[in-house]
């Protein structure tokens, strides 16, 4: 509930109170005028001085402090002596976005005492009302008697919380005696005494019942609470009838220069833990006691000092994938971290640790590693450029059970362990030739020592150092032509200008002095959906470097014109491709072609692509497509198409088509259509559908979603929702990115 401002209305009527300089004017920042030199075409107003004060008719206007607040009224009296003053007749105070309106207002401007009858006030999402209302606005406490409180904003609010007396305390809270919740005239519930803080941040209760598969009939309820500005969060009490029940808290801490801190925990009694293990065959006994402990942490507590914390524990691998599948799409294996990072100038320095909380998650622990990072800088006054790199840590990699985890092929828990320091440092010198052609040579070496302690699984047993040599040179100028008088109106072209940045980096590196086959894994490449760098330091997998001589092409082409006076990318094209020079064994003289692509053809449509192609072998190793159209607030429409070829990333092939439509079918009523097909079992995989409606106060949605994966049985969930607009469950445009809080999850 937002505060009710009496303070506000208080200076209003002080406004009031104030007389003009006709009868002695006490107060230069108040302006009291007839309301029909205001507003020509009212009702001629009249003033009359008395000896106490003076007394306004047939309108009234009072502007306090250039319009801070503003009072009118059919008339009003102005005692000069005692402080009191009379407004009567429509009487409307503007302070800011709050209004106050009622048929009679008293205040005393020495004693700061306000007496009101028949009056309403509110500034959204607040609305009250009563019969009377008097308070000191020197100590800022009201009192209304035969009140009420609503968030409903019309003149018969369908809901009201009404009560013989109501104690305010703006910016704090608000206190009911004998308070009783009506629903369309009907008495709910009676509460003896109430309280509950003032604002959008206050404390409600969210439930979202439903009906899953896999949970049968669930209840999920959620407490939502506020310390003020120092903590809130929200308290899970939730029961499934086929999995049982599951509570924890979520607590959000605010402490200052000492940053942010949210701390959850969740735990579930499954009475059907290994419901979902037949799909994933290496996940064995999960217990029923099942838990999840979440905390992040992020702080600045010095200038260019930041701190984080991250940690994700979990008692088992598809806790998240049974009870939180929003979370879970977005990352299947969470991380755990502490990272401290201190920036100057000209260099930055990191330490971070990564414990391992959970055993069945492959990871590399680092206990700690820190790296001191030096930016690129001039060399005194040469035209020569510095930047270097350098870490030092103790690592232990591990991989996943092989009972438990998410991949099969891994043996054994250990892998390997070390300490490592290493060091790069570079050269650069920056060359412009012509005013146009940038051309820029490097040289840079890195030196790596790895400890002898508990190198096993065929790495060596014996101290290891390697040297690496690298030296290159990089290519690239940019060129552009201005069209300022080409137009389309198709296209919404009002002049164009085309950027072209073609660009060609050579990059050698001759064998390093050990072979990365006999490193451990600790900072290894990975696969990735784009191009892995290869300019040093960019290319940061340094238990991966071998040797390199190759060259990367890139172009890119950007159209841009202007819409609604801003400029806007019409055409933003890149495209990037390697050529080995010396390729090793299993690679092709070429690598993929890469394209990234983006069109606006219209301000409202956007089409997205993203290629890998095989050059030699003539594969396509990638591509996603998307359109996306968003004409008005009416309706928006995307549908989206990715590949992935079996072996290039994931051992599996990916072919799925996906659509979202979203249509706002009047003022009342929404509607939101989401698919996902998947192309290579010819099977829906997923569809859900919410239907939206606007309760005025409320918004509810109805949910009926249905997965299809592949060795599972098909899941089927129903669910509703219902959000306070004064209190919303979610933000707006929420579930255009992720549906799954529709269901609860």
């Amino acid at each position: 509930m937002t505060k009710i401002p009496a303070i506000c209305f208080a200076l209003l009527i002080c406004a009031v109170l104030l007389p003009s300089a006709a009868f002695g004017q006490l107060d230069d920042n108040i302006i009291i005028q007839k309301l029909s030199d205001v507003l020509p075409g009212t009702v001629q107003g009249d003033v009359t001085v008395t000896d106490n004060g003076a007394f306004f008719t047939n309108g009234i206007y009072v502007n306090y402090n250039n319009g801070a607040t503003v009072l009118t009224a059919n008339s009003a009296s102005v005692n000069n002596k005692t402080g009191d003053v009379d407004a009567d007749g429509n009487v409307r105070i503007q302070s800011s976005d709050m209004l106050w309106v009622g048929d009679h207002v008293h205040y005393n401007f020495k004693t700061h005492v306000m007496r009101t009858e028949q009056f309403r006030t509110g500034r959204l999402p607040i609305f009250a009302g009563g019969e009377s209302l008097s308070g000191d606005t020197s100590n800022k406490v009201y009192y209304a008697h035969d009140a009420f409180v609503t968030t409903d904003d019309v003149a018969d609010p369908a809901y009201v919380v009404r009560a013989t007396t109501i104690k305010i305390i703006p910016g704090k809270c608000v206190k009911m005696w004998n308070a009783v919740f009506y629903l369309d005239g009907v008495p709910v519930f009676y509460f003896p005494y109430y309280e509950r803080n003032i604002g959008p941040r206050a404390n409600n209760l969210t439930i979202t019942p439903g009906y899953r598969s896999r949970y049968g009939a669930y209840l999920l309820n959620t407490y939502n609470w506020y310390l003020g500005d120092v903590a809130d969060g929200k308290f899970h009490a939730d029961i499934r009838s086929r999995r049982g029940p599951g509570i924890g808290p979520d607590v959000n801490l605010h402490m200052g220069q000492w940053g942010n801190a949210t701390i959850k925990y969740y735990y579930q009694y499954d009475n059907n833990a290994n419901y979902s293990t037949n799909v994933y065959p290496y996940y064995g006994n999960i217990p029923r006691n099942r838990q999840r402990f979440y905390m992040d942490w992020q702080a600045t507590p010095a200038t260019n000092l930041d701190l984080k914390a991250l940690v994700n524990y979990q008692s088992d691998p598809l806790f998240l994938h049974d009870f939180f599948e929003g979370y879970y799409t977005q990352n299947p294996q969470p991380n755990t971290f502490v990272e401290a990072n201190q920036r100057w100038d000209n260099w930055s320095l990191d330490a971070l640790s990564t414990p391992r909380v959970n055993s069945f998650f492959s990871q590399v622990e680092r206990l700690p590693d820190v790296k001191l990072t030096g930016f690129r800088q001039q060399v005194l006054d040469t035209p020569v450029y510095y930047d270097t790199e350098s870490s030092v840590g103790w690592y232990r990699a591990f991989g996943a059970n092989a009972t438990n985890g998410l991949y099969p092929g891994t043996n054994g828990i250990y892998v390997a362990s070390a300490g490592r320091a290493d060091t790069y440092h570079q050269f650069t010198l920056p060359w412009t030739f012509f005013n146009w052609l940038n051309v820029t040579p490097r040289v840079g070496g890195r030196l790596t020592y790895y400890s002898t302690e508990g190198l096993t699984n065929g790495q060596p047993s014996t101290e290891v150092y390697r040297e690496v040599f690298n030296t290159g040179v990089g290519v690239s100028f940019k060129a552009s032509q201005l069209w300022p008088d080409v137009t389309n109106s198709l296209l919404q072209v009002d002049g164009l200008r085309h950027i072209i940045e073609p660009s060609a980096n050579y990059v050698f590196v001759p064998a390093p002095s050990t072979p990365p086959s006999q490193l451990p894994p600790f900072d290894t490449e990975l696969p990735s959906l784009m191009l892995s760098p290869v300019n040093f330091p960019d290319y940061n997998s340094i238990d991966s470097i071998d040797t390199m001589n190759v060259v990367r092409f890139g172009v890119r082409n950007v159209l841009q014109t202007k819409r609604a006076g801003e400029l806007e990318d019409l055409v933003n094209w890149n495209l990037m491709m390697d050529w080995r020079l010396d390729p090793k064994a299993g690679q092709s003289s070429l690598n993929d072609l890469y394209s990234a692509l983006s069109f606006r053809p219209r301000s409202w449509i956007t089409a997205e692509s993203q290629i890998r192609y095989d050059l030699d072998r003539g594969n396509l190793n990638l591509a996603f497509h998307q359109i996306t159209f968003t004409p008005s607030d009416r309706w928006s429409w995307g549908i989206s198409h990715w590949y992935l070829r079996d072996g290039f990333i994931s051992p599996d092939e990916n072919n799925f088509i996906a659509s979202t439509l979203y249509l706002r079918l009047d003022d009342n009523w929404g509607f939101r259509a989401s698919h996902t097909f998947n192309a290579l079992s010819g099977i829906l995989q997923e569809q859900a559908y919410t239907v939206f409606r606007d309760l005025r106060s409320w918004t509810a949605a109805l949910t009926f979603r249905v997965e299809d994966n592949a060795g599972s049985s098909t899941d089927f969930t129903v669910a509703f929702s219902l959000s306070l607009k004064a209190v919303p469950a979610t933000h707006v445009g929420e579930d255009a990115l992720s549906s799954y809080h529709l269901v609860g999850e």
